[in-house]
């Protein structure tokens, strides 16, 4: 924690302007002062910090202003490149968890009756390691696993300890999230991400992706920047979403028919000959056969499939080649692309071919691969190395393309029920609600052997668990730096902002570093965050100290450069148009048209989903105010399209039964133009099943119950968007 208190007195003098944002902040500091009058507080003391949100991924920087140790008030720091000093609702909101009635304040153990009861900390270290030693005495390491939500600290020490037992089987949220757009980017360019330079950008299209709902501040902004320039900013969704306030065109596409569009728009270029020619023979391989397969492709083709008219594809496509190279079809996230289609792979490969068209990589308007930094090797006296497991990471055998960084989680689960993986680790993970479908997820948990989960509410997955230890808050501790890449890289610092507020919980830190040595594995954990930090940092010219006083700091030796050539880490060390890796999986060597499992019909419809700008998943549902901006607003209704409505004799606020092959519920309805009439809209975070979260329990429906338990094909994916709903008004 930042030690640059200050008095009252000192406080108020020294800065009226920081004093009357105290006072704006969560408990202002005129009601604080009269809440303390009773203890007679000569001196209070009031003090920063710089940290990180950890609302969603994106992990905000801030300077959290504290009274007596007690946070009052969020300033997003203006140099943080995620905020730009702005933070978003979640991030306010999402605060709230540190002192939520609803945290976990003790270990707690399932008993014989399936009732959890606290148990102290060293009994849930014993019989945790006696239960991790029994099954890799009778399996071996690779039978244990876990799964975490990547966060600075906890991906580091979850890995760890992992590995520190002889497995390898680490895995993320990625398959119900990015695993597809990831992997498929890595058959293609070699990398898995890229950025679009849209402030600079003549035309960007987006697919699936919302900016303005899913909010990251830096980049909204970006976009507002671009508008006001005079980009061309397109939205391929078959939801009208928040972003068209800074887009030109909203493209409603049919869902799960994106790659058709992507097809079609490079048939034009390409029997046109608008193409970047020399780009494409200078960096590609295997073009000729990916432009063979393209003749057929015309955007008459693709009406039929889209809905889109033709004569639309054909003018977007038109419209690219005239902004090229300052032009690319932004890399996407969730959606259209990163796990809701049996086609979400392929359309990732599409996207890449077609930007490589347009020749934007590394130029200026373009798709840019941005400079990055990362710490250097440490002294293994201080930080012993941890020997590479035996066995890899389980699952890459039945999903060959999934990014071997994450693996299929989806996977890990079928590995679970069938008995191949028989103990798992979950750290701020809610599996159970959010990956797949809940009730093949908690029978394949229940096959497990020992479950246990680190966490501060008690989710749904933590519901299911053996043994469930508390963590602190993100408010409460310092983690690991974390490292960001940009036109300009950096490293941001979540450190300690709020004394401890629950005194029985424990940081992800000393959780792991106490479970390693009671399962034997403690001498690769001497050291304490704050040394591992400082080690880090040092190795790239800084240390904890010189970073908890700024928050965030840049590497400008470093900074990115317009014009430099890629390097493709692809196995021909070129773009590939052909990827012998994807006909090894089953699939074609070049992205050609996979329909998604399932379309709807004239009766039924698609069910898709999304977030809301309050919300970040199921993480931040159990948040009194920002639940309660859900009820004011009638958040959790479905969108269906008007026309359909009308034809069903449903009205705007009517109820509605949804039903898919494995799940039905009630909602309220929102009818509205802005939807693909194929498509039924629903918010993807609510539906809470845990009754031990007051706030959340029982809002809404939850999406992932409809979603029937299945795989992407090769890529490991959970396509959470590919389920035929009927709908029908109760009462009628």
């Amino acid at each position: 924690m930042s030690e640059k208190a200050i008095t009252r007195r000192s406080f108020l003098a020294g800065s009226a302007g920081v004093a009357t944002l105290v006072a704006g902040g969560f408990v202002g500091f005129g009601s604080w002062k009269q809440a303390k009058a009773a203890e007679k507080t000569e001196q209070p003391v009031l003090a920063t910090a710089h940290s990180m949100c950890n609302a969603c991924s994106s992990k905000c920087g801030f300077t959290a202003y504290t009274i007596d140790g007690k946070l009052r008030k969020l300033i997003g720091d203006a140099e943080n490149p995620m905020c730009k000093g702005k933070l978003c609702a979640r991030g306010y909101g999402y605060s709230q968890i540190a002192y939520s009635k609803d945290r976990l304040t003790d270990p707690l153990r399932k008993n014989e009756r399936g009732e959890f009861e606290a148990v102290s900390w060293d009994q849930a270290y014993s019989e945790i390691a006696e239960k991790v030693a029994s099954i890799i005495g009778s399996d071996g390491p690779q039978a244990i696993a876990a799964v975490q939500d990547p966060r600075p600290s906890g991906k580091y020490y979850t890995t760890r300890f992992v590995n520190a037992l002889g497995s390898a089987n680490v895995y993320t949220h990625a398959a119900a999230c990015d695993l597809s757009r990831a992997s498929g980017f890595l058959q293609t360019i070699g990398a898995s991400t890229y950025s679009s330079d849209i402030v600079n950008s003549k035309m960007t299209m987006f697919i699936g992706r919302n900016y303005a709902d899913a909010i990251r501040p830096s980049s909204v902004a970006q976009l507002q920047q671009a508008h006001e320039s005079g980009a061309r900013i397109v939205i391929v969704d078959p939801r009208c979403n928040n972003t068209i306030a800074f887009a030109d065109e909203w493209v409603p596409i049919n869902p799960g028919t994106d790659l058709a569009l992507i097809l079609s728009m490079a048939h034009v270029l390409v029997a046109k000959g608008l193409y970047d020619q020399e780009y494409v023979k200078a960096n590609g391989v295997g073009f000729d056969d990916w432009a063979a397969k393209l003749v057929s492709y015309t955007p008459t083709w693709a009406e039929r499939i889209t809905g889109i008219s033709a004569g639309i594809i054909e003018r977007l496509a038109l419209e690219f080649a005239e902004a090229a190279p300052a032009a690319s079809i932004e890399q996407g996230w969730r959606a259209a692309i990163g796990s809701a289609y049996r086609n979400s792979g392929e359309t990732a490969r599409a996207v890449c071919l077609f930007n490589t068209l347009l020749g934007c990589w590394n130029q200026k308007g373009g798709a840019l691969f941005t400079s990055t930094v990362n710490s250097g090797a440490l002294d293994e006296g201080r930080f012993p190395k941890v020997p590479k497991p035996a066995v890899p990471l389980l699952g890459l055998d039945d999903y060959p393309l999934a990014n071997p960084a994450t693996g299929s989680v989806l996977q890990a689960a079928k590995l679970a029920k069938d008995g191949a993986i028989k103990g798992m680790f979950f750290y701020q993970s809610n599996m159970a609600a959010g990956y797949a479908n809940p009730a093949y997820l908690a029978e394949a948990l229940g096959s497990l052997d020992l479950m246990v989960v680190i966490d501060v509410q008690m989710s749904e997955t933590a519901m299911l668990a053996d043994y469930v230890l508390p963590d602190t808050s993100y408010l409460e501790r310092t983690e690991i730096p974390e490292f960001i890449d940009g036109m300009v890289p950096a490293v941001a610092l979540r450190d300690q902002v709020i004394d401890k507020v629950l005194p029985n919980t424990r940081p992800v830190d000393q959780i792991y570093g106490e479970l390693a040595e009671a399962c034997g594995v403690g001498e690769y954990f001497p050291f304490t965050v704050e040394e591992l930090a400082d080690a880090q940092l040092r190795t790239v010219g800084l240390s904890l100290e010189s970073l908890r006083e700024v928050g965030t700091s840049f590497f400008a030796d470093k900074a990115y450069a317009y014009g430099a050539v890629p390097i493709w880490n692809t196995p021909t060390g070129k773009i590939q148009f052909t990827s012998d890796a994807c006909v090894k999986a089953g699939l074609t060597a070049t992205p050609e048209w996979l329909a998604p499992s399932v379309m709807p019909g004239s009766d039924d419809f698609r069910l898709i989903g999304g977030k809301q700008p309050i919300h970040s998943h199921t993480q931040t549902t159990n948040i009194e105010d920002l639940m309660q901006i859900t009820k004011d607003y009638d958040l959790t209704r479905v969108w269906m399209n008007a026309d359909r409505a009308a034809q069903m004799g449903i009205s705007d606020g009517d109820t509605v039964q949804i039903s898919s092959s494995v799940h039905s519920g009630t909602v309220r309805v929102k009818v509205t133009e802005r939807l693909n009439p194929t498509a039924l809209w629903i918010p993807s975070h609510y539906g809470c099943s845990s009754p031990e979260q007051h706030t959340a329990y029982g809002v809404g429906l939850r999406q992932m119950d409809f979603v029937p338990f299945h795989i992407e094909p090769a890529y490991g994916s959970a396509m959470t968007e590919e389920v035929i709903v009927t709908v029908k008004k109760v009462g009628a």
